[in-house]
């Protein structure tokens, strides 16, 4: 589904991020840039796959991201897929919540997303295509108890990424821009969560159970491969009829 595509994925390192890189990897994809912070574990993702090639990468840094981007241009002359992933929490009650936990979460979640849209979607636009997914969540639609900083960037994506629908296409090119909202995730940051949130969260799932990382990665292979051509601007949700 993805041949000779060129494809980003950051935050590509554990969890969605990893299983999405895996998905595009075995979809054919050119080359799949797994981006991340956390080096030894991509390093894995490249010896397994010859076409993901692992990028250690800070989305807050600008100057290393247009850098990335414009050796991704040199090589390739192209980007078609960029999949903003990485994403942090920080989780508090409104009235415990410290400045550098608020910042934290708005500096990697939201402008860590612009940063790297940024840099590719001029791309995009020169090439005349290209499909950009960024995660959202079901907490930037419908909000969560101590999610502040969470739920506004979340939100602040989809917002950012309906103007872009528009922004991108304006001359012509066929740039798509769609978000994906997952619900309840099996991944490394809730499996170690106590068993009797677990089932409360399945309980709260029309489909009673949780979503697996495959789940979102095929939303997000659909939105990247050409069978998506007529779909932007749009936010898939992926949580199992846990937001109806």
């Amino acid at each position: 589904m993805l041949n000779n595509k060129v494809c980003i994925v950051t935050g590509g390192a554990q969890g969605i991020g990893r299983c999405i890189v895996e998905t595009f990897a075995n979809q054919q994809a050119e080359v799949v840039y797994a981006c991340d912070m956390n080096a030894a574990a991509m390093a894995e993702l490249e010896k397994t796959y010859k076409n993901v090639k692992a990028i250690e990468l800070n989305v807050c840094d600008r100057e290393s991201v247009s850098r990335f981007v414009d050796n991704i241009v040199k090589d390739y002359g192209r980007v078609d897929v960029l999949v903003n992933n990485a994403g942090i929490t920080r989780d508090n009650l409104i009235d415990k919540m410290t400045e550098n936990e608020w910042d934290m979460v708005l500096d990697v979640n939201l402008k860590g997303v612009f940063n790297m849209t940024q840099a590719v979607a001029p791309v995009m636009m020169a090439s005349g295509a290209g499909s950009i997914i960024t995660m959202s969540s079901v907490v930037g639609t419908d909000g969560n108890i101590g999610q502040s900083n969470y739920a506004a960037t979340k939100g602040g994506v989809i917002a950012m990424t309906k103007g872009w629908a528009k922004e991108f296409s304006r001359k012509g090119a066929q740039v798509r821009a769609n978000c994906i909202a997952p619900g309840f995730v099996e991944t490394p940051l809730t499996v170690n969560l106590p068993e009797k949130i677990l089932e409360y969260m399945k309980s709260k799932t029309p489909l009673q159970r949780m979503g697996k990382p495959e789940d979102i990665a095929n939303g997000a292979l659909f939105l990247a491969s050409d069978n998506s051509t007529f779909i932007t601007g749009q936010t898939l949700k992926i949580d199992g009829g846990l937001v109806i």
